[in-house]
Protein backbone atom coordinates (compact mmCIF):
# COMPACT_ATOMS: atom_id res chain seq x y z
CA UNK A 1 0.00 0.00 0.00
CA UNK A 2 0.86 3.59 -0.82
CA UNK A 3 -0.43 6.94 -0.57
CA UNK A 4 -0.30 9.98 -3.08
CA UNK A 5 -1.40 13.83 -2.71
CA UNK A 6 -2.48 14.59 -6.25
CA UNK A 7 -3.04 18.52 -6.48
CA UNK A 8 -6.22 19.89 -7.07
CA UNK A 9 -6.81 22.42 -10.04
CA UNK A 10 -9.49 25.27 -10.15
CA UNK A 11 -12.93 24.04 -11.52
CA UNK A 12 -11.81 19.83 -10.85
CA UNK A 13 -14.78 19.62 -8.40
CA UNK A 14 -17.29 18.92 -11.07
CA UNK A 15 -15.24 15.77 -11.73
CA UNK A 16 -15.82 14.54 -8.05
CA UNK A 17 -19.75 14.14 -9.33
CA UNK A 18 -23.37 14.73 -6.87
CA UNK A 19 -22.19 13.93 -3.61
CA UNK A 20 -18.73 13.02 -4.30
CA UNK A 21 -20.22 9.53 -6.40
CA UNK A 22 -17.56 9.54 -8.87
CA UNK A 23 -15.09 9.50 -6.13
CA UNK A 24 -17.10 6.64 -4.58
CA UNK A 25 -17.37 4.83 -7.93
CA UNK A 26 -13.17 4.98 -8.01
CA UNK A 27 -12.93 3.59 -4.54
CA UNK A 28 -15.07 1.02 -4.94
CA UNK A 29 -13.73 -0.43 -8.56
CA UNK A 30 -9.86 0.32 -7.92
CA UNK A 31 -10.10 -0.52 -4.20
CA UNK A 32 -8.21 2.87 -3.32
CA UNK A 33 -9.00 5.37 -0.34
CA UNK A 34 -9.93 8.97 -1.71
CA UNK A 35 -9.63 11.63 0.83
CA UNK A 36 -10.35 15.28 -0.13
CA UNK A 37 -8.54 17.64 1.46
CA UNK A 38 -8.35 22.12 1.08
CA UNK A 39 -5.34 21.56 -1.31
CA UNK A 40 -5.07 18.04 -2.12
CA UNK A 41 -6.78 14.82 -2.56
CA UNK A 42 -5.08 11.94 -0.71
CA UNK A 43 -5.07 8.19 -2.71
CA UNK A 44 -3.97 5.23 -1.15
CA UNK A 45 -4.09 1.78 -2.18
CA UNK A 46 -1.97 -0.18 -4.43
CA UNK A 47 0.44 1.65 -6.64
CA UNK A 48 -1.17 0.94 -10.23
CA UNK A 49 -4.81 1.71 -8.47
CA UNK A 50 -3.15 4.82 -7.92
CA UNK A 51 -1.38 5.42 -11.36
CA UNK A 52 -5.06 4.63 -12.28
CA UNK A 53 -6.61 7.63 -10.47
CA UNK A 54 -4.08 9.74 -10.91
CA UNK A 55 -4.52 9.65 -14.82
CA UNK A 56 -8.54 9.99 -14.32
CA UNK A 57 -7.56 13.20 -13.19
CA UNK A 58 -4.92 14.40 -15.56
CA UNK A 59 -7.52 13.25 -18.47
CA UNK A 60 -10.25 15.18 -17.24
CA UNK A 61 -7.45 18.32 -16.58
CA UNK A 62 -6.44 17.84 -20.21
CA UNK A 63 -10.41 17.68 -21.55
CA UNK A 64 -11.26 20.64 -19.07
CA UNK A 65 -8.37 22.51 -20.93
CA UNK A 66 -9.92 22.05 -24.66
CA UNK A 67 -13.28 23.07 -23.27
CA UNK A 68 -15.10 19.41 -23.28
CA UNK A 69 -17.29 19.50 -20.90
CA UNK A 70 -18.88 16.62 -19.77
CA UNK A 71 -22.50 16.77 -17.96
CA UNK A 72 -22.55 14.24 -14.70
CA UNK A 73 -24.33 11.38 -15.73
CA UNK A 74 -22.06 11.20 -18.66
CA UNK A 75 -18.95 11.46 -17.06
CA UNK A 76 -20.21 9.13 -14.56
CA UNK A 77 -21.06 6.58 -17.36
CA UNK A 78 -17.79 6.91 -18.75
CA UNK A 79 -15.77 6.72 -15.56
CA UNK A 80 -17.55 3.38 -15.41
CA UNK A 81 -15.87 2.11 -18.44
CA UNK A 82 -12.46 3.67 -17.26
CA UNK A 83 -12.01 1.97 -14.18
CA UNK A 84 -13.48 -1.38 -15.48
CA UNK A 85 -10.72 -1.44 -18.22
CA UNK A 86 -7.55 -0.31 -17.97
CA UNK A 87 -6.75 0.05 -21.52
CA UNK A 88 -9.58 2.92 -21.62
CA UNK A 89 -9.32 6.46 -20.92
CA UNK A 90 -11.10 9.70 -20.45
CA UNK A 91 -9.45 10.73 -23.40
CA UNK A 92 -9.95 7.98 -25.53
CA UNK A 93 -13.47 8.19 -24.56
CA UNK A 94 -14.03 11.93 -25.44
CA UNK A 95 -11.94 11.87 -28.68
CA UNK A 96 -13.82 8.64 -30.02
CA UNK A 97 -17.27 10.03 -28.75
CA UNK A 98 -16.41 13.40 -30.80
CA UNK A 99 -15.72 11.66 -33.84
CA UNK A 100 -18.83 9.63 -33.66
CA UNK A 101 -21.11 12.98 -32.67
CA UNK A 102 -20.12 15.45 -35.47
CA UNK A 103 -22.65 17.53 -36.57
CA UNK A 104 -25.47 16.61 -34.04
CA UNK A 105 -26.11 17.84 -31.07
CA UNK A 106 -25.52 15.42 -28.54
CA UNK A 107 -22.23 13.06 -28.15
CA UNK A 108 -22.79 9.78 -28.62
CA UNK A 109 -21.17 8.50 -25.90
CA UNK A 110 -21.72 5.00 -23.84
CA UNK A 111 -22.51 4.77 -20.37
CA UNK A 112 -22.23 1.24 -19.89
CA UNK A 113 -19.65 -1.54 -20.86
CA UNK A 114 -23.01 -3.39 -22.77
CA UNK A 115 -23.24 0.44 -24.51
CA UNK A 116 -19.81 0.37 -25.66
CA UNK A 117 -20.06 -3.39 -27.36
CA UNK A 118 -23.19 -2.10 -28.79
CA UNK A 119 -22.37 0.84 -30.63
CA UNK A 120 -18.86 -0.71 -31.21
CA UNK A 121 -21.01 -3.71 -33.15
CA UNK A 122 -23.08 -1.45 -35.22
CA UNK A 123 -19.56 0.37 -36.32
CA UNK A 124 -18.32 -3.24 -37.77
CA UNK A 125 -21.45 -5.01 -38.51
CA UNK A 126 -24.52 -4.38 -41.38
CA UNK A 127 -27.33 -5.87 -38.84
CA UNK A 128 -27.23 -5.82 -35.00
CA UNK A 129 -29.92 -6.83 -32.43
CA UNK A 130 -29.66 -4.95 -29.08
CA UNK A 131 -31.98 -6.63 -26.64
CA UNK A 132 -32.89 -5.51 -23.34
CA UNK A 133 -35.24 -3.62 -20.84
CA UNK A 134 -36.28 0.06 -20.96
CA UNK A 135 -33.98 2.66 -20.36
CA UNK A 136 -30.78 1.41 -21.82
CA UNK A 137 -30.05 3.58 -24.32
CA UNK A 138 -31.04 0.97 -27.09
CA UNK A 139 -33.23 3.05 -29.76
CA UNK A 140 -31.28 6.37 -28.63
CA UNK A 141 -28.34 5.54 -28.90
CA UNK A 142 -29.02 3.43 -33.04
CA UNK A 143 -30.87 6.85 -33.89
CA UNK A 144 -27.77 8.59 -32.83
CA UNK A 145 -25.31 6.60 -34.69
CA UNK A 146 -27.83 6.76 -37.84
CA UNK A 147 -27.60 10.47 -37.12
CA UNK A 148 -23.84 10.29 -37.35
CA UNK A 149 -23.76 8.34 -40.70
CA UNK A 150 -25.73 10.14 -42.46
CA UNK A 151 -24.24 13.53 -42.28
CA UNK A 152 -21.17 11.55 -42.72
CA UNK A 153 -22.56 11.09 -46.21
CA UNK A 154 -22.33 7.37 -44.87
CA UNK A 155 -25.77 6.80 -46.11
CA UNK A 156 -27.96 8.78 -47.81
CA UNK A 157 -30.72 8.33 -45.74
CA UNK A 158 -32.68 6.89 -42.52
CA UNK A 159 -35.51 4.60 -41.94
CA UNK A 160 -37.47 4.16 -38.65
CA UNK A 161 -39.76 1.50 -38.46
CA UNK A 162 -42.17 0.07 -35.31
CA UNK A 163 -45.08 -2.44 -35.38
CA UNK A 164 -48.55 -0.76 -34.23
CA UNK A 165 -49.32 -3.63 -32.41
CA UNK A 166 -52.18 -1.45 -30.76
CA UNK A 167 -53.64 -0.68 -33.56
CA UNK A 168 -53.32 -4.56 -35.24
CA UNK A 169 -51.60 -2.65 -38.40
CA UNK A 170 -54.87 -1.27 -39.35
CA UNK A 171 -54.73 2.21 -39.28
CA UNK A 172 -57.74 2.91 -41.45
CA UNK A 173 -60.19 2.87 -38.50
CA UNK A 174 -58.10 5.54 -36.85
CA UNK A 175 -59.17 9.31 -37.31
CA UNK A 176 -56.92 11.86 -39.15
CA UNK A 177 -54.68 11.83 -41.86
CA UNK A 178 -51.98 8.90 -42.06
CA UNK A 179 -49.50 10.57 -40.47
CA UNK A 180 -51.33 11.45 -37.80
CA UNK A 181 -52.72 7.78 -37.30
CA UNK A 182 -48.83 6.50 -37.04
CA UNK A 183 -47.17 9.62 -35.23
CA UNK A 184 -48.42 7.87 -31.62
CA UNK A 185 -46.78 4.97 -32.47
CA UNK A 186 -43.89 6.05 -33.91
CA UNK A 187 -43.02 8.83 -30.70
CA UNK A 188 -40.08 7.84 -29.27
CA UNK A 189 -38.40 7.63 -32.33
CA UNK A 190 -38.94 10.98 -33.38
CA UNK A 191 -38.00 12.05 -29.70
CA UNK A 192 -34.61 10.70 -30.36
CA UNK A 193 -34.46 13.37 -33.85
CA UNK A 194 -35.18 16.41 -31.98
CA UNK A 195 -32.62 15.36 -29.15
CA UNK A 196 -30.09 14.83 -31.69
CA UNK A 197 -30.58 17.48 -34.50
CA UNK A 198 -32.26 20.69 -34.56
CA UNK A 199 -36.02 20.68 -35.44
CA UNK A 200 -35.92 22.97 -38.31
CA UNK A 201 -33.51 19.84 -39.82
CA UNK A 202 -35.29 17.04 -38.42
CA UNK A 203 -38.35 18.51 -40.17
CA UNK A 204 -36.61 19.26 -43.21
CA UNK A 205 -35.20 16.01 -43.84
CA UNK A 206 -38.55 14.59 -43.01
CA UNK A 207 -40.56 16.60 -45.48
CA UNK A 208 -37.84 15.73 -48.11
CA UNK A 209 -37.88 11.97 -47.19
CA UNK A 210 -34.35 11.71 -46.26
CA UNK A 211 -35.49 10.78 -43.06
CA UNK A 212 -38.48 7.95 -43.12
CA UNK A 213 -40.68 7.16 -40.12
CA UNK A 214 -43.15 4.53 -40.78
CA UNK A 215 -45.18 1.37 -39.43
CA UNK A 216 -44.02 -2.09 -40.21
CA UNK A 217 -46.26 -2.97 -42.39
CA UNK A 218 -45.37 -0.43 -44.73
CA UNK A 219 -41.99 -2.05 -45.47
CA UNK A 220 -43.31 -5.12 -47.61
CA UNK A 221 -42.29 -5.65 -51.17
CA UNK A 222 -38.91 -3.08 -50.74
CA UNK A 223 -35.76 -2.80 -50.94
CA UNK A 224 -33.89 -0.32 -48.91
CA UNK A 225 -30.70 0.57 -50.52
CA UNK A 226 -28.02 3.26 -49.14
CA UNK A 227 -29.79 3.50 -45.83
CA UNK A 228 -29.58 3.25 -42.31
CA UNK A 229 -32.64 1.21 -40.98
CA UNK A 230 -33.28 0.78 -37.30
CA UNK A 231 -36.90 -1.52 -36.46
CA UNK A 232 -37.93 -0.31 -32.55
CA UNK A 233 -40.35 -2.61 -30.28
CA UNK A 234 -39.12 -5.44 -32.19
CA UNK A 235 -40.14 -7.95 -29.45
CA UNK A 236 -43.96 -7.08 -31.39
CA UNK A 237 -43.42 -8.78 -34.55
CA UNK A 238 -44.70 -11.92 -35.96
CA UNK A 239 -42.29 -14.56 -37.03
CA UNK A 240 -43.89 -13.55 -40.68
CA UNK A 241 -42.89 -10.07 -40.01
CA UNK A 242 -39.67 -9.80 -38.58
CA UNK A 243 -38.30 -12.66 -41.80
CA UNK A 244 -40.25 -10.08 -44.19
CA UNK A 245 -38.02 -7.01 -42.11
CA UNK A 246 -34.79 -8.75 -42.44
CA UNK A 247 -35.17 -9.53 -46.21
CA UNK A 248 -35.29 -5.70 -47.08
CA UNK A 249 -31.77 -5.18 -46.48
CA UNK A 250 -29.80 -4.04 -49.64
CA UNK A 251 -26.50 -2.79 -51.04
CA UNK A 252 -24.31 -0.47 -48.35
CA UNK A 253 -27.24 -0.43 -45.93
CA UNK A 254 -27.56 -1.15 -42.21
CA UNK A 255 -30.03 -2.16 -39.76
CA UNK A 256 -30.50 -1.95 -36.44
CA UNK A 257 -33.20 -4.04 -34.34
CA UNK A 258 -34.40 -3.16 -31.06
CA UNK A 259 -36.44 -4.66 -28.46
CA UNK A 260 -37.42 -6.51 -25.04
CA UNK A 261 -38.46 -10.16 -24.72
CA UNK A 262 -40.22 -8.89 -21.18
CA UNK A 263 -42.63 -6.35 -23.01
CA UNK A 264 -44.41 -8.50 -25.69
CA UNK A 265 -47.63 -6.91 -26.19
CA UNK A 266 -48.67 -9.97 -29.07
CA UNK A 267 -51.47 -12.43 -28.61
CA UNK A 268 -50.60 -15.53 -26.91
CA UNK A 269 -51.08 -17.04 -29.57
CA UNK A 270 -48.88 -15.54 -31.79
CA UNK A 271 -44.85 -16.38 -31.60
CA UNK A 272 -42.43 -13.28 -30.77
CA UNK A 273 -40.62 -12.84 -34.12
CA UNK A 274 -37.62 -11.27 -32.41
CA UNK A 275 -37.09 -14.48 -29.81
CA UNK A 276 -37.47 -16.40 -33.05
CA UNK A 277 -35.18 -14.49 -34.68
CA UNK A 278 -32.58 -14.81 -31.92
CA UNK A 279 -32.69 -18.37 -31.88
CA UNK A 280 -32.26 -18.76 -35.82
CA UNK A 281 -29.75 -16.05 -36.57
CA UNK A 282 -27.43 -16.52 -33.65
CA UNK A 283 -24.13 -16.88 -34.80
CA UNK A 284 -24.78 -15.85 -38.32
CA UNK A 285 -22.15 -14.17 -39.83
CA UNK A 286 -22.31 -10.18 -40.02
CA UNK A 287 -25.17 -10.21 -37.61
CA UNK A 288 -24.53 -9.46 -33.90
CA UNK A 289 -26.62 -10.14 -30.97
CA UNK A 290 -25.69 -7.33 -27.78
CA UNK A 291 -28.22 -7.90 -25.00
CA UNK A 292 -28.18 -5.24 -21.89
CA UNK A 293 -29.20 -5.46 -18.13
CA UNK A 294 -30.86 -3.75 -15.70
CA UNK A 295 -27.50 -2.28 -14.72
CA UNK A 296 -27.06 -0.45 -18.26
CA UNK A 297 -30.16 1.35 -17.32
CA UNK A 298 -29.91 4.92 -18.07
CA UNK A 299 -33.02 7.02 -17.10
CA UNK A 300 -34.32 8.05 -13.62
CA UNK A 301 -31.90 5.53 -10.66
CA UNK A 302 -35.50 4.85 -10.16
CA UNK A 303 -36.22 2.91 -13.18
CA UNK A 304 -33.16 0.49 -12.61
CA UNK A 305 -34.59 -0.62 -9.13
CA UNK A 306 -38.26 -1.21 -10.68
CA UNK A 307 -36.94 -3.37 -13.41
CA UNK A 308 -34.87 -5.30 -11.09
CA UNK A 309 -38.27 -5.53 -8.35
CA UNK A 310 -40.62 -7.01 -11.28
CA UNK A 311 -37.66 -9.33 -12.94
CA UNK A 312 -37.74 -10.76 -9.23
CA UNK A 313 -41.33 -10.75 -8.46
CA UNK A 314 -41.82 -12.61 -12.28
CA UNK A 315 -38.87 -15.73 -10.89
CA UNK A 316 -40.58 -16.28 -7.95
CA UNK A 317 -44.18 -16.06 -9.67
CA UNK A 318 -42.51 -19.06 -11.59
CA UNK A 319 -41.12 -20.92 -9.02
CA UNK A 320 -44.34 -21.44 -6.90
CA UNK A 321 -45.82 -24.75 -6.75
CA UNK A 322 -48.85 -25.54 -9.09
CA UNK A 323 -52.13 -24.10 -7.39
CA UNK A 324 -50.08 -21.46 -5.88
CA UNK A 325 -49.77 -18.96 -8.10
CA UNK A 326 -52.49 -17.12 -10.65
CA UNK A 327 -55.54 -19.36 -10.85
CA UNK A 328 -55.52 -21.19 -14.43
CA UNK A 329 -57.75 -20.33 -17.34
CA UNK A 330 -61.42 -22.01 -16.78
CA UNK A 331 -60.82 -22.86 -12.83
CA UNK A 332 -62.96 -20.26 -10.29
CA UNK A 333 -60.75 -18.05 -8.39
CA UNK A 334 -60.45 -19.70 -5.24
CA UNK A 335 -62.15 -18.03 -2.25
CA UNK A 336 -60.07 -17.49 1.04
CA UNK A 337 -61.45 -19.02 4.03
Amino acid sequence: MMKKALDITPNLEPLFGTHDENLRLMEDSLNVRIDLKSDAVHVEGHPDSISHVQRIFADYEHLRRAGVNLHNGELHGMLKLVVADTQITLRSLAETGKQRSAGIKRMVQPRSINQRRYVEAIEQNDMVFGIGPAGTGKTYLAVAMAASALLAKKISRIILVRPAVEAGERLGFLPGSLQEKIDPYLRPLYDALYDLLDQERVDKMLERNVIEVAPLAFMRGRTLNDAFIIMDEAQNTTSEQMKMFLTRLGNNAKAVITGDVTQIDLPNAKKSGLIEAMNILNGVDGIKFVEFEPGDVVRHHLVQRIIVAYDSFGKAQQELPLGMGEPREGQPTPKPQ
